[in-house]
């Protein structure tokens, strides 16, 4: 199960009103506005007004030097080679800053590692053989920040190394002719955030003495596609980023942007949103199966023939990585689904032979979207075992990773996500190390949470509501999209569209009707049935309809309206500790443990349903009053289970229910299950 904890912003309707008056803005822009907390007037008019202009670049650390050398090595025609990253961001700067260098006359060339060999960063290999190649200057884009050795090394072999990054540095620098990054210890420059395709922007401006308007007329498609790809937050200077290239995307004219959109399949005008599930991870796609060079190929490509046969390639490889993705993925979750152990622990850690190492990080975020928990996916190869982990918002993976560091070869991250690397013989030890971190520093594990801006009345909606969220944008990170809730709303209709893949949901609440759409479910997985209270979290969004355009309203999230869902994951946290072994306090084993009477309640419920389909929250709600709640119903199944009077089958948050014959009577609490939980009760 993946529950979701709902909470709803806070919103000072009189405030509001205010701003919609003083502004002369519509009341549900100015809403958002409270909201999202932009009522000072220098935030509101960063939202609304124009594009805020660009600091000086000069305000970043070591900009000075590095334009002085990087001028140096244009004017004596030194060879010059721009040492970019596998990744969207990585491989935009790559692109915008050899564009640039041979724009103006430079002797360059671009170096892109490969993920598998090679990893993130500068290597010692590659700087050999950009020696080798007569490279006399190294420029760093998105990396290079802890290349300590690499960086010594190419100075032993007489190249200079410029740096530009934007991860934070550790507490020693590379000793470096020149390091650009606004993390670095007496950096002043105001805005920290930016990507490595931002960093590169800066870099050009300040080569350009300063035209951060000409820049950006020239290469801010590119930086837009970074600044998305690298999910930084759309505040501030990175607002004025992408809007800037989006402007300049949807103009078109640079062939292999142009393309790849073709291909994309984007034919009105793009948003950052449109991107991220576009055309960014198409670029990405090159880095995951094994050819990055091809993507600064296309971007810095001048002919559209040329363009379009490159485009076609790389969604050709992003419709392979989708292919290795999903099977590594169906592997990955059918394993936990086979080991109960494995399923219910605190984080979840599987692993797998010869996983694509390109795609496990992905396979670690749809995991950990399915079961609410932090997941680390490992593939095994030979003699190593590299994994990737995602984790959900309060717990630290990169903090849990590091309590494993004692046995492991490398390892990294920050709080949401980390990697490592062990030997085989070592991945039982790393789940069991993950798993006692958690058990140690985080004994109520944290749920995702879903945060809404506000409630809505259904009566209220119209096509005015997304346009006037339009002046928003762009969305991503720091500045999501807005989020609604619609609450009581009657399930009339469930009608399944797009070759069943998703649902059209019809909806009435108090005489007004909508349909919701809910993509991505089958109605075979819809734990719901017509007829129910539904709550719903929803965006709001124009599409195209028969040349007119017309409000879409589509659920992120749905659950059982009047259900107390902070109890609801409270019980399914204790009925996993239950099935962990651990010891239980009094008033959990209470909440678990049923009574006779209600287990003969729960029998004749189910015998009732038996040969049909209920969703949980549905089971949990309609057995609250004979004295159940979620980890209490969860056990009282799986002792039917075991005495032989039921067959389950559980999927998702659907439970299939089949009552079997019996012989005579069943003593149902000589049940093992329910021993064991008189056991841990006691042992607190």
């Amino acid at each position: 199960m993946n529950i979701k904890k709902w909470e709803v912003c806070h919103l000072d309707k009189d405030r509001a009103a205010r701003l919609a008056e003083e502004y002369a803005i519509p009341f549900f822009l100015a809403m958002l506005l409270d909201i999202r907390g932009l009522t000072q007037p220098e935030d509101i008019q960063a939202v609304l007004g124009g594009e805020a202009p660009l600091s000086d670049p000069f305000q970043m650390k070591g900009m000075d030097q590095a334009v002085e050398r990087i001028r140096q090595a244009i004017e004596g025609f030194e060879r010059i080679a721009v040492y970019g990253d596998y990744d969207a961001d990585g491989v935009t700067a790559t692109a915008m800053l050899y564009t640039y260098l041979e724009a103006v006359g430079a002797d360059v060339l671009y170096y892109i590692p490969q993920r598998e060999g090679e990893g993130y960063g500068m290597n010692r290999h590659a700087v050999e053989t950009l020696h080798q190649e007569g490279v006399k200057l190294i420029i760093t884009v998105d990396n290079g920040i802890s290349s300590l050795e690499e960086v010594a090394l190419a100075r032993e072999l007489g190249m200079d190394v410029v740096i530009t990054d934007h991860h934070r540095p550790h507490e020693s620098l590379p000793d470096a002719a020149a390091l650009i990054d606004a993390h670095q210890p007496g950096d002043q420059s105001p805005c920290k955030d930016l990507s490595g395709a931002g960093v590169v922007l800066k870099l050009l401006t300040a080569l350009e003495d300063g035209d951060s308007q000409g820049i950006l007329e020239e290469y801010a498609d590119l930086a837009a596609l970074g600044t998305i790809g690298d999910v930084v937050p759309l505040l501030g200077e990175n607002r004025t980023i992408v809007k800037a290239g989006l402007r300049l995307i949807g103009q078109g004219g640079r062939p292999g942007v142009d393309a790849l959109l073709e291909q994309s399949a984007i034919h009105r005008e793009p948003t950052a949103t449109t991107l991220a599930f576009t055309a960014i991870p198409r670029i990405n796609a090159t880095g995951r199966m094994g050819a990055p060079e091809r993507a600064v190929r296309l971007l810095t490509c001048e002919e559209e023939e040329d363009a379009a046969g490159l485009a076609a390639e790389i969604c050709g490889e992003n419709d392979r990585r989708r292919q290795v993705e999903a099977q590594i993925a169906q592997e990955a979750m059918a394993r936990i689904e086979a080991d109960p152990q494995l399923r219910h622990s605190r984080v979840l850690v599987v692993d797998g032979e010869g996983w694509h190492h390109g795609v496990i990080g992905i396979v670690a975020s749809r995991i950990t979207e399915r079961y609410g928990k932090p997941c680390f996916v490992i593939s095994v190869d030979g003699e190593e075992a590299r994994g990737s982990g995602r984790s959900v918002e309060g717990f630290s993976l990169f903090e849990a990773v590091s309590s494993c560091g004692d046995f492991l070869l490398r390892f990294g991250g920050h709080p949401m996500a980390a990697g490592a690397t062990m030997r085989p013989e070592d991945v039982g030890r790393f789940r069991e190390g993950l798993n006692e971190y958690a058990k140690q520093h985080c004994p109520q594990m944290p749920v995702p949470v879903l945060r809404l801006d506000c409630r809505l009345n259904p009566a209220s909606l119209s096509p005015e509501m997304p346009r006037a969220l339009e002046r928003l944008e762009p969305f991503g990170s720091g500045n999501p999209q807005p989020l609604f809730g619609l609450y009581g709303m009657e399930l009339r209709d469930i009608t399944p569209v797009g070759n069943g893949g998703h649902l059209r949901l019809s909806l009435v609440k108090n005489g007004a009707a909508l349909t919701c759409m809910r993509f991505g479910m089958t109605k075979e997985d819809f734990p719901y049935t017509v007829g129910e209270r539904l709550d719903l979290a929803v965006t709001l969004e124009l599409r195209e309809f028969r040349g007119e355009q017309q409000l879409t309203v589509a659920a992120r999230d749905v659950k059982l309206s009047g259900l107390d869902l902070e109890g609801y994951v409270q019980q399914y946290q204790t009925y996993e500790k239950y099935l962990r072994r651990e010891s239980l306090t009094a008033l959990e084993a209470a909440q678990l443990t049923p009574s006779r009477e209600e287990l003969a309640a729960l029998y004749r419920y189910l015998a009732a349903h038996s040969g049909g389909t209920l969703g949980f929250q549905s089971l949990t709600m309609a057995l609250a009053p004979k004295g159940f709640g979620l980890g209490k119903l969860l056990l009282g199944l799986d002792m039917l289970e075991e005495r032989g009077l039921a067959k389950f089958r559980r999927q998702g948050e659907r439970l299939g229910v089949q009552l079997l014959p019996t012989q005579g009577k069943v003593d149902i609490f000589a049940s093992p299950v329910f021993q064991k939980l008189r056991e841990l009760a006691g042992a607190c």
